[in-house]
């Protein structure tokens, strides 16, 4: 502060060679983005051409405005220095503002002193979490031409308004620069920006530079100790921010990066709240000095956190600056270690992807509901019912759950296909599309679509298995005793044994048990592959927040941020693909040139004289008709041979149900009535369960029980039951596609013609989808929590032996109940 006594004049003429010393009064070099400009122009932002300055102003040092010439008196009044008291009735904030703020004041406002007036701006800037300060108030006041601007106030400035249209990049650089002055005022050049320019942490340069490749999402973060950061910046250096880039005729551009500074708090200034800051600081030692400014400082005022916000498309960001430095301050101990970060952010308007996504979900989800409602018909009609009570709401849940969970699927990997091709195939042209940001509205609701996909996926599995470990199955043996009928009475009461023997039963039983858990795919190379695509050749890396494609980085290349969004693209993506490479493998070639077990298994019901009835719903299920065309099955080796060349050789009958048919699968949709009297004969099966012991008495009632059902099921096949028969037809086109049955069925059962092998929706074989889908799933949402791709396939692993040994286990019990097969022969 100026003494209070000699004249105002003489003490502002003083200062003037103070402030107006050094390299104030430089001029821009040649190199620099204004060098282009004579020394009598400046460099307009706004209109991007050299511009003449008036009479009696030169070019100022950096090249981007005139001021006054040398020597000559502003238009702002003198003030004496006593007068500078009243000026703001708040007191200095710091020793350095005591010293230095009115004095700078008084130069501004009374010379044409350059130097002073920026030292006045600086010291606004320093005050960092405020504007209710004296040097503020004197900033307002002051008349100096030569007055910098704090704030981005003309229209034509205002961020996101009269941006170039060719403002845009393709996969390079980004080319930041910065007028630099030192907290007295005096100009330092111009710099590019590098990686260590804004950085406060250290790393190596490749990584510090990948802050400023167009299209990286960025983020370093450390933590530092305060007093290094003094010792690498002992005095506060004040930045502008400008953005150079070229046109279409390769001329070079500036534009200014206005900085955002959240913490200030405006006070009385409230009409500056959408006005954004010209100047910044990283490091401020200098405001927290007390005693006299050679001293060490109490506190350090330290941009703790930097954000470098980029919105696209840069040429038309709406309302939004395409570029803006948003930095946060925090006042620090000297002696404190505290966490510093710096990055770089993208942003898009999501109005348009966003409301594509609602439409698709809004368009799949309500074809789900229709879905599961022609599911729900078809199962009541399939069950005979009558009334809708709560199992058939439970039931139309469960087939909802199922379809809803297949639309949020296809949502999903949409959504991630779309980001993974629009963002990463930007190399080579304009980069218009950029990543919804970490934490954005975009990214949480697809990540909650992902796991409404799984839990729904969750549901429809526990339902496919609930389905299958309920079905009714029975084993009719058609082979007859040669010599005497399969039970007759004997003496006494006791049953003599059949001479048919139980082991072809046993037999087909047991390879029943082992189909259960087939698949198309195995699903241990399925995980193999997928990690070997993601881990080894590295395709894991199309995940990463940037434009850059590169499998393998180096040990010194950043690797950005995953995006969960690209992970599940290029996971789900690779399952799918393998998925569908393994099925067309195993259904193409594989099932055809080298074993087949569905189809194998029914030849094995035909050599061993035993045949395959399964109800899936009350009254529908399937057939697999194995009645041997040769009459007997329990025969030795060599009549075995003669029976197959005979088969081989056209000599007997073809396999079919029916006359001349080969077809030996079918859809059974049975009456009620049939069903009816099916449930009162199998009702003693229930009675004890499976593999426990039982009282000779009911031992011998189940027995009776399955030589009767044997005998009840072969007879109605041979359409013995004239008020209980069937007829056997074919289903139209449409009841295939919707896999439903339009035809009334009266007082006959059906048996639909079935060269699908239909009967294998009793088993995994034919519910691959719905497995295939939760295993991505699950895989998926484990790599979202985990951000691991090997832990998710572990994961996924375990899960997968879970359901296979929980589905081998209830469905062996099953079928042993349903059967009367013992569980021992069920290996």
């Amino acid at each position: 502060m100026p003494p209070s006594g000699g004249s105002p004049l003489l003490w502002t003429w003083l200062l003037h060679a103070l402030y107006c010393s050094g390299p104030a009064r430089s001029s821009p070099s040649p190199s620099s983005p204004a060098g282009r400009c004579s020394p009598s122009e400046y460099l307009s932002t706004r209109t991007q051409r050299c511009s003449p300055c008036g009479k009696h102003e030169v070019k100022s040092p950096e090249g981007l405005r005139c001021i006054c010439a040398a020597g000559l008196i502003g238009t702002g009044q003198a003030h004496p220095a006593e007068d500078c008291k009243a000026c703001s009735p708040r007191q200095p904030a710091s020793l350095w503002e005591s010293a230095f703020l009115d004095s700078s004041f008084l130069a501004c406002n009374s010379s044409c002193n350059l130097t002073a007036c920026q030292l006045l701006a600086n010291t606004v800037i320093l005050n960092a979490f405020s504007l209710e300060t004296r040097a503020f108030d004197l900033y307002t006041k002051a008349k100096g031409q030569n007055l910098p601007e704090l704030f981005y106030r003309r229209p034509e400035m205002s961020p996101g308004r009269a941006v170039p249209q060719f403002l845009s990049w393709k996969g390079s650089k980004i080319g930041l620069k910065v007028v630099k002055y030192d907290i007295r005022g005096h100009f330092l050049g111009w710099e590019d920006v590098k990686g260590g320019t804004l950085q406060l942490c250290t790393d190596r340069q490749s990584v510090l530079d990948a802050a400023f490749s167009f299209g990286t999402s960025y983020h370093q973060s450390c933590r530092v100790q305060v007093s290094d950061l003094l010792r690498r910046v002992p005095e506060p250096t004040l930045y502008e921010l400008f953005l150079e880039f070229p046109d279409d005729q390769g001329n070079l551009w500036l534009w200014p990066v206005p900085v955002a500074n959240p913490r200030l708090r405006l006070g009385d200034h409230a009409a500056l709240n959408s006005q954004p800051l010209r100047r910044f600081f990283l490091v401020d030692g200098l405001s927290g000095r007390t005693g006299n400014l050679a001293s060490p400082p109490a506190s350090v005022t330290l941009a703790v956190d930097l954000l470098l916000s980029i919105y696209l498309p840069t040429s038309s960001p709406g309302d939004q600056p395409p570029f803006l430095l948003t930095v946060k301050y925090a006042r620090q101990e000297s002696t404190a270690i505290t966490q510093v970060s710096f990055a770089v952010a993208y942003s898009q308007i999501p109005e348009a992807s966003q409301q594509v996504t609602v439409i698709a979900l809004a368009v799949l989800g309500s074809l789900a509901a229709l879905y599961a409602l022609l599911k729900t018909s078809s199962w009541v009609r399939r069950s005979r019912l009558q009334n809708i009570g709560l199992v058939v709401i439970i039931k139309f849940f469960a087939f909802f759950a199922g379809s809803l969970a297949n639309a949020f699927f296809g949502v999903t990997l949409g959504i991630g296909i779309y980001w993974l091709i629009a963002f990463k195939g930007q190399q080579f042209s304009a980069v218009g599309v950029t990543l919804p940001p970490a934490g954005s509205q975009l990214e949480t609701n697809f990540i909650i679509y992902l796991s409404c996909a799984f839990g729904l996926k969750a549901l429809d599995l526990l339902h496919l298995l609930i389905t299958q470990l309920t079905i009714s199955i029975f084993l009719i043996d058609w082979e007859r005793p040669r010599e005497k009928p399969a039970l007759r009475a004997a003496p006494g009461g006791q049953r003599v044994a059949s001479s048919v023997s139980i082991w072809r039963t046993f037999l087909v039983a047991n390879e029943w048990n082992e189909i259960q858990t087939h698949r198309k795919l195995n699903p241990l190379l399925q995980l193999v592959a997928v990690l070997l695509l993601l881990e080894v050749v590295g395709l894991k890396h199309l995940a990463s927040r940037d434009l850059t494609v590169n499998l393998h980085p180096g040990p010194d290349s950043y690797v950005a941020a995953w995006s969960p969004i690209l992970r599940f693209g290029i996971s789900a993506s690779l399952w799918m693909a393998v998925a569908i490479v393994q099925m067309v493998f195993s259904v193409g070639v594989y099932e055809r040139f080298v074993e087949d077990k569905i189809h194998q298994f029914v030849d094995l019901c035909s050599l061993s004289n035993v045949s395959i009835f399964i109800l899936m719903h009350r009254c529908y299920g399937f057939y697999i008709h194995g009645r041997s065309v040769h009459g007997q099955a329990d025969v030795g080796m060599d009549a075995m041979y003669a029976c197959l060349r005979r088969e081989e050789e056209d000599l007997c009958p073809l396999r079919g149900l029916e006359p001349n048919s080969e077809i030996q699968t079918f859809e059974v949709l049975l009456t009620d009535r049939v069903r009816q009297l099916y449930d009162k004969i199998t009702q003693p099966f229930t009675e004890v369960p499976g593999g426990k012991r039982c009282r000779p008495d009911v031992h011998e009632q189940r027995l009776k029980s399955y030589y009767t059902l044997n005998r009840f099921l072969s007879s109605f096949l041979e359409h013995a039951y004239r008020d209980m028969d069937y007829v056997v037809k074919d289903k139209f086109f449409l009841e295939q596609v919707l896999d439903m049955e339009f035809q009334e069925l009266g007082d006959m059962s059906v048996l639909y013609n079935d060269d699908r092998a239909l009967f294998s929706r009793t088993l995994f074989y034919n519910n691959e989808l719905a497995l295939l889908l939760f295993d991505t799933l699950l895989f998926s949402v484990v790599d979202l929590g985990a951000q691991d791709f090997v832990l998710a396939a572990i994961s996924t692993f375990l899960v997968q032996k879970v359901v296979e040994m929980v589905r081998n286990a209830l469905g062996r019990r099953n079928l042993a109940a349903k059967t009367l097969v013992e569980k021992r022969f069920l290996i």
